[in-house]
């Protein structure tokens, strides 16, 4: 296992000779004589703990504690004063800085020894239970996005889709996303809320959503409510996920020229997530093969992506869409429907 580094801030050389003697055995420890070269050297090596002494010449010590405070690379990092110091404002000025510790000159070497034992592992107790935290945390993550994509899957299954639909799409969303400049955690919240715009089809009759026809009027009047039976099954809720995932299902029908269903918005009035899912959703929907129809050339369906732009489709969306089509297509070949 190897040794924990030790970095030791002081001016006097005797003393820094002293703390050397006392910890060289068991740690690695690195010197500095005065604050800035302190902080100099923790940006290039990060230490396990910094015994820093308290006056010193020009920058003290606790200029330096606050310094590696205000740092998210080195806030974490314990900070133990070596002090002639002992008053209990002193000792009180440094707790408030962020240090873990004081030990008073002259020093004893068991209490030094004792004290960076100490403080080493708890810090590295801390480490381990941030690092589980955060595994713990990512499993929890992977778990609700594969719950939405499963649920995204069932309505497409109930659809006569095979499920690879929501894929295709979910990633032709994002890159579209990305290609608008959009922020990443943006990008990423509509990858994975994207396989639910369709949930609301659970609540379609069969009848209406499998009849092999062409739909009439009050059929058709049945199937539009699938985007609001969508929203009111994924619910109102604080999760910013599941909150895109509901404008999703309850705006992707949205046209451009207020056309769409089912509250005939227009325009920027239509959310951006809803005016992207609606072209992923029709490109993939076009060029795949279903029971009830041959698939689409990619030409035919860019043909009506283009005809379509300003009436069914964002006009700009369209053109951003046509310069990432290379890439389309090979995410379609990757999931493609034999």
């Amino acid at each position: 296992m190897d040794k924990a580094t030790i970095l030791v801030v002081d001016d006097t050389p005797e003393n820094i000779d002293i703390l050397v003697g006392i910890l060289g055995e068991d740690y690695k420890v690195k010197v500095a004589i005065d604050g800035p070269r302190a902080l100099a050297l923790v940006t290039k090596t990060l230490p396990d703990l910094i015994l820093l002494d308290v006056m010193m010449p020009g920058m003290n010590g606790y200029e330096v504690c606050k310094l590696l405070k205000q740092e998210p690379l080195t806030c974490h990092i314990p900070v133990i004063f070596v002090t002639a110091l002992s008053e209990v404002a002193d000792e009180a000025q440094g707790f408030a800085l962020g240090a873990v510790d004081y030990i008073t000159k002259p020093v004893s070497a068991p209490v030094v020894k004792a004290r960076v034992k100490t403080h080493l592992a708890l810090y590295d107790q801390k480490r381990l239970l941030e690092q589980q935290v955060k595994e713990r945390t990512q499993e929890l993550e992977e778990t609700r996005f594969e719950i939405i994509r499963r649920l995204g899957r069932a309505a497409e299954y109930k659809d006569n889709e095979t499920g690879l639909h929501v894929v295709r799409m979910s990633h032709y969303a994002r890159l579209l996303a990305i290609k608008l400049g959009l922020p990443s955690t943006f990008c990423e919240l509509l990858y994975n809320a994207s396989p639910m715009h369709d949930i609301g089809k659970i609540g379609t009759p069969d009848a209406v959503l499998k009849k092999p026809g062409k739909l009439d009027a009050e059929e058709w009047k049945i199937m539009q409510q699938h985007a609001v039976i969508g929203a009111e099954i994924i619910g109102e809720h604080g999760d910013p996920l599941l909150q895109m995932a509901r404008r999703i299902a309850l705006t992707h029908h949205e046209k451009w020229d207020g056309s769409g269903y089912p509250n005939g918005l227009s325009g920027e009035n239509i959310p951006i997530e809803g005016r992207i899912v609606a072209i992923a959703d029709v490109f993939d929907a076009l060029t795949s093969q279903r029971p009830y129809k041959q698939p689409w050339t990619i030409e035919a369906t860019m043909e009506l992506l283009e005809n379509q732009a300003g009436q069914h489709f964002d006009p700009r969306l369209v053109e951003e869409f046509k310069q990432i089509l290379p890439e389309v297509i090979a995410i379609r070949d990757t999931y493609f429907e034999h």
